[in-house]
């Protein structure tokens, strides 16, 4: 289990969980899985379908921008983006039911997060709720590459749409320089764009208000 983090300004959150048997934890690392950050796009690509067949099951959830725009601006934006992470990380639990999970926490108290999962579950199970467990569980960096590998298909179908905006990450120059010369020439939204994204709104704010 993972999630996929705060960071893209563009584009969906994408949370997956992958199931397997003990006995296919050794398979996993025998074919180099490894946290999706440290793989380059190829690696992935090549990586993900044989995650799927050695897996017993796997689900994949994209939450849109405007949904997570929506749970943050109701409070704080981190104590409510992890409760989303939460109610979704029990969501693909609820479907997937195994005995244990290992969950990559994004809050700073691993157990508040297991917490927060478990009262959202319809079943009991045990929780493994640790920082940087998609470096730590060859399962959970499966499950990262899962994630990732969604992603870069959803954002490959909105450069079909709006052009090649770059990683939808704020830390490409190319993302930013897309979303100033939308703001710029457009002076309205844009429905793939996380409006509550700190970056964003001191360059709304800039543009808008010289």
């Amino acid at each position: 289990m993972t999630r996929f983090p705060t960071g893209p300004i563009i584009g969906p959150l994408v949370i997956a969980g992958v199931m397997l048997t003990t006995e296919a934890i050794p398979h996993l690392v025998q074919l180099g899985v490894k946290d999706s950050k440290l793989l380059t796009r190829k690696s992935r690509n090549m990586l993900a379908p044989r995650i799927i067949n050695l897996a017993q099951k796997h689900v994949l959830i994209a939450v849109d921008p405007q949904e997570i725009d929506s749970v943050v601006m109701r409070g704080r934006p981190m104590t409510r983006l992890n409760l989303l992470e939460a109610k979704c990380v029990a969501e693909v639990l609820n479907t997937l039911k195994p005995q244990t999970a290992y969950i990559d926490s994004p809050d700073r108290s691993p157990e508040r997060y297991a917490c927060q999962i478990m009262q959202r579950l319809e079943v009991p199970l045990r929780i493994i709720s640790e920082h940087h467990a998609d470096v730590k569980y060859p399962i959970v960096s499966a499950a990262s590459i899962l994630a990732k590998v969604r992603r870069d298909e959803i954002i490959d179908e909105l450069h079909e749409i709006y052009g090649d905006f770059g990683s939808g990450y704020p830390s490409d120059p190319k993302t930013i320089r897309f979303i100033r010369e939308w703001i710029l020439k457009n002076r309205c939204d844009l429905a793939i764009v996380r409006r509550t994204w700190r970056t964003l709104r001191k360059l709304d704010d800039e543009l808008t208000h010289p």
